[in-house]
């Protein structure tokens, strides 16, 4: 048995050993030439964990934080912002957007279902312009996996000037994301999700047309203005003290991710959500995500269907593994399986054997 709980949270997840000796490291000065070119190196790395050929950049800081920059820095005040909201965490977006003072139009469906294109379609037809769409791919508290290319062609068919927002806190690294080809404009997740590390670091995408439309908006704040960002990270200068050790164990585990290869990592996260569900079926529960191409490969919500989460909680803890007890309304009648990052099958198996 490992010497603490085995994380199967939907975050934080499970941080392998070789990483968190890398995170033992004696401290560096954050502008010493070695850790510079290890900056640079990062950004290079992002480009290809999010299939880019534009801007990545990382920040010392909560993936929240990155909705609030998405906002200040590409709704102008006075604009309107359409979230697609399916639970807690879009909603948070669509609050966070009114907190900064924008128009945050809501767009919503019920909890465990996703957004059907046609309805995005219908509502960019007849509304009023938007100047962007805002989405979040994975919804963690529920297990939603939306539709993005699909949502993401309908608004370059019909919202050409609306850029694409999106938050993919727990799908880069473990679901298929394809920032250039599906035309995004920005995207972020934290470092604790299907990245398999500890939480500090909030990595990002960015598109030139965004960075563009940031340069007209007033208002950006400090740390988080889009394009000084985005300019001095790339540069290898971080505007402010970064995590150091932590962004030398990211810069390892994008070369493990590179080395297992994207599409095998996608195919792995479908394999451990397939071996959760089946799991779940034998024991006549079900997902809360009826939809089964909505279900998301990363975190898998099972509707306990009146049984004792609790009780189940506490015997994943006997075994040595953590599991969720649910989140928001769903707590106690929902339970959680976070199946991200770095687990094997083998672990998984071993996970649902002892429950």
């Amino acid at each position: 048995m490992a010497d603490h709980p085995v994380l199967f949270l939907p975050g934080p997840t499970e941080v392998d050993d070789e990483l968190r000796q890398i995170m033992a490291m004696p401290l560096l000065g954050h502008r010493e030439p070695r850790f510079v070119a290890v900056v640079q190196d990062v950004c290079r790395r992002l480009r290809d964990l999010y299939l880019t050929r534009q801007a990545t950049a990382f920040e010392t800081c909560a993936a929240t934080a990155l909705m609030e920059a998405g906002i200040r820095n590409l709704v102008p005040r006075g604009g309107r912002s359409l979230h697609l909201v399916c639970g807690a965490f879009s909603e948070r977006w669509q609050k966070i957007a009114q907190l900064c003072g924008r128009d945050a139009e809501a767009l919503t469906v019920p909890p465990g279902q996703a957004h059907p294109p046609a309805l995005l379609r219908a509502r960019l037809q007849q509304g009023p312009p938007v100047q962007a769409v805002v989405v979040t791919h994975n919804e963690t508290a529920t297990g939603v996996l939306e539709p993005l290319r699909e949502l993401a062609a309908t608004v370059h068919a019909h919202a050409p000037d609306a850029l694409l927002l999106v938050d993919v806190v727990t799908s880069v690294g473990g679901a298929e994301l394809r920032f250039d080809d599906w035309g995004l404009d920005f995207a972020f997740a934290g470092t604790q999700k299907c990245l398999a590390l500890p939480p500090g670091l909030c990595t990002y995408a960015v598109s030139r047309r965004a960075l563009a439309r940031a340069a007209t908006i007033e208002e950006r704040g400090f740390l988080l203005d889009l394009p000084r960002a985005v300019a001095d990270t790339d540069a290898g200068k971080t505007l402010a003290t970064p995590c150091v050790p932590l962004v030398y164990a990211l810069q390892r585990q994008l070369e493990r991710v590179a080395a297992e290869g994207l599409p095998q990592r996608w195919a792995r996260h479908l394999a451990l959500r397939d071996a959760t569900l089946a799991w779940a079926a034998a024991r006549g529960m079900r997902p809360f995500v009826g939809d089964e191409a909505a279900r998301s490969p990363t975190v898998s919500c099972i509707d306990a269907r009146g049984g004792d989460v609790e009780a189940l909680a506490r015997r994943a803890d006997a075994a040595g593994y953590r599991i969720d007890e649910g989140y928001g309304e769903l707590k106690g009648r929902a339970f959680r399986i976070g199946h991200m990052g770095d687990h094997p099958l083998a672990r998984l198996r071993a996970l649902l054997a002892a429950l």
